[in-house]
C-alpha cells in the first residue's frame, strides 16, 4: 500500500512536476502558465493550505483550502491506480462538507468524484480568465 502523507514544502517542486505532467498529456487543457509559475503558485499559497502527498517519489497530491473547505486541487501521475481515492481518504476526516470544481470535459475527474460521494451543484460555470475550459461544482457531505 502508497502510504499518504502530510506534505512539506520540500514538496512543492514533486507537486508542480504532478500538475505540469497532467497539463502536458491533456490535450483539451490548455498550458496558460509555464512550469516556473506553477511551482509559484503553490508556495504563493502553501501556508494556507493543507496538503497531502502519495509516494515516494511524489505520484500525487490534494490541496484543501480549510478555511473554504474547498477542495483546490487533486492530481495523480498515474490516474486510475487509486492514488486520488487515497487522496480524497485523507482529506476527509474532521469536515462535514469538501467542495471542489472540476473541467467540464474531464468526464473521469466526475465519475472519480461521484463514486467518491460527490455531487454536482448547478450548472456548468463559465471559465473565469485567464481559465479557458468551464467547470463544474461538486460537494461532499460526510
Amino acid at each position: 500500500m502508497i502510504e499518504v502523507r502530510r506534505a512539506a514544502p520540500g514538496d512543492i517542486p514533486a507537486c508542480a512536476f504532478v500538475i505540469n505532467g497532467w497539463i502536458d498529456r491533456t490535450d483539451w487543457f490548455p498550458r496558460l502558465f509555464t512550469p516556473e509559475q506553477i511551482e509559484g503558485f503553490f508556495r504563493d499559497v502553501w501556508d494556507a493550505r493543507e496538503v497531502w502527498v502519495i509516494g515516494d517519489p511524489v505520484e500525487g497530491y490534494v490541496s484543501v483550502d480549510p478555511a473554504e473547505g474547498k477542495v483546490s486541487a487533486l492530481y495523480t501521475s498515474r490516474p486510475g491506480a487509486g492514488l486520488g481515492k487515497a487522496l480524497l481518504d485523507a482529506a476527509k476526516p474532521g469536515r462535514g462538507t469538501l467542495h471542489l470544481y472540476t473541467h467540464v470535459p474531464n468526464e473521469a475527474a466526475q465519475r472519480f468524484y461521484r463514486r467518491e460521494g460527490f455531487v454536482q451543484v448547478g450548472q456548468a460555470l463559465p471559465p473565469e480568465p485567464p481559465e479557458t475550459v468551464p467547470e463544474i461544482r461538486m460537494e461532499w457531505r460526510a
